[in-house]
């Protein structure tokens, strides 16, 4: 029987009498453990959605293994982007979209809210992309797959609870572990593994334009949006920032191995054919893996995969607009409160969010260079995302809870080093050099 909750912990009637270390270990499996399965494990595997998986596909295909120690280079990076986002929404309390409002104004809110519903609103489409592709893979028309997807979608927020959301967004992002043993069939050479982490070819356009999706890929706007809103969702306290370090930690290097499993996956199947694959349809991308899986066990794997990578991020991206834009024009929203007269306007975005992404789709879709330019977007996004968060960083947190020291040096220098990458890339896309 609970019979205390103060500053976030809860003991127990069953803890009376205990040793005073055993209670502190019961109090870390309770709180403590319990607590990594959460924000932070749900957004990061998310970010490894049918946008990330494709554009993971195309760089094994295209550029082998040239594009593993990119993803490596990505962890450190995406954990630091991140964990700032967790002492933000736990300290304040307010989400990132209301803290800019509150620190900056209005427009600056604007800005920030046009961000992320261009790069939430090109997730969602592109996830609705891959349930269709999948459906067709398997004999079902996009007019039944992706009306179902987005009822499913629409009706896990309706619930009023998001822990029940978190946790179905878990079990979700747990499908993608199929590519592993995909990977483990396709046999990778380690010695061409060994090379290519060696080999940058930068001069080469293509290159480079994989390397800033796979950039946009990993750093998206609206996980940033998703995270310091979910933490506060989530009744996280102070005493929990810890626990949500490692949770960040541990989403940053399952989510980043998983983008090594896929593009090596697709890089050793690649060498078995005769030619470079057309990845151009979820059908294309099943083809690719055949070599390696056969023809039922490419589609199974990859449907499996995908299914699973598309609902859990049309989840989070979906659930990261309707949180920012709401704090960005002062609106109330939270996941734990079910729709009436106060919600009505988070629930609106949040379903007609996925309303539009379905219609979208419905039209029609190419799939690769759809993504490729959503995740491209991403990343020329990143020094307007990044220059807030770290304005927010020094500005809205207290002295005690900012980034110290030799850490608070790394996190500058990393966050204006992926501003400045996303500076040079818009030059670049745009055919200027």
């Amino acid at each position: 029987m609970r019979i205390i909750r103060e500053a976030g912990t809860v003991e127990d009637a069953s803890e009376k009498g205990l040793p005073g270390g055993r209670i502190r270990r019961l109090r870390w499996l309770r709180i403590g453990f319990f607590a990594i399965w959460g924000p932070g494990l749900i957004v990061m595997p998310d970010l490894t959605d049918v946008g990330s998986t494709i554009t993971a596909a195309q760089s094994g295909a295209d550029w082998g293994y040239r594009l593993l120690l990119p993803q490596l280079i990505l962890i450190p990076i995406l954990y630091v982007v991140q964990e700032m986002t967790v002492r933000l929404g736990i300290v304040t309390q307010k989400g990132h979209g209301a803290l800019i409002r509150e620190r900056f104004g209005r427009r600056w809110a604007a800005l920030s809210a046009l961000t992320l519903f261009l790069s939430s609103a090109g997730a969602l489409i592109t996830e609705f992309v891959g349930v269709a592709g999948v459906g067709q893979l398997f004999g079902i028309t996009p007019d039944l797959a992706v009306p179902v997807a987005a009822a499913f979608l629409v009706g896990i927020a309706l619930t009023g609870s998001y822990r029940r959301a978190e946790r179905i967004g878990i079990a979700l992002g747990l499908a993608e572990l199929v590519f592993i043993p995909a990977m483990l069939l396709a046999h990778p050479d380690l010695h061409a593994v060994a090379h290519g982490l060696a080999q940058f070819p930068v001069r080469s356009s293509s290159y480079m334009t994989l390397l800033a999706a796979n950039v946009g890929a990993v750093i998206m706007p609206w996980m940033i949006f998703y995270q310091q809103g979910a933490v506060i969702d989530k009744e996280l306290r102070h005493n929990h920032i810890r626990s949500e370090r490692r949770d960040t930690a541990v989403g940053a290097v399952i989510t980043q191995g998983l983008m090594v499993v896929i593009i090596m996956a697709f890089a050793a199947t690649e060498s078995l054919r005769h030619y470079a694959p057309s990845l151009q349809t979820v059908g294309q991308l099943a083809s690719a893996l055949t070599p390696a899986l056969g023809i039922e066990g490419s589609k199974v794997v990859l449907g499996i995969g995908l299914i699973g990578a598309a609902l859990v991020a049309a989840l989070v991206a979906s659930l990261a607009a309707a949180w920012g834009i709401s704090e960005a024009f002062g609106w109330e929203h939270s996941l734990n409160s079910k729709p009436s007269r106060k919600t009505v306007k988070f629930y609106v975005t949040y379903t007609l969010a996925h309303i539009l992404g379905a219609v979208i789709v419905l039209l029609n879709f190419n799939l690769v260079s759809l993504v490729i330019a959503v995740e491209v977007m991403n990343a020329l996004l990143l020094p307007i995302v990044l220059g807030f968060l770290l304005a927010l960083e020094s500005r809205a947190l207290p002295a005690k809870y900012r980034s110290k020291g030799v850490y608070r040096w790394l996190v500058t220098a990393v966050c204006l080093v992926v501003i400045g990458f996303g500076l040079y890339m818009i030059p670049v896309t745009l055919g200027w050099l």
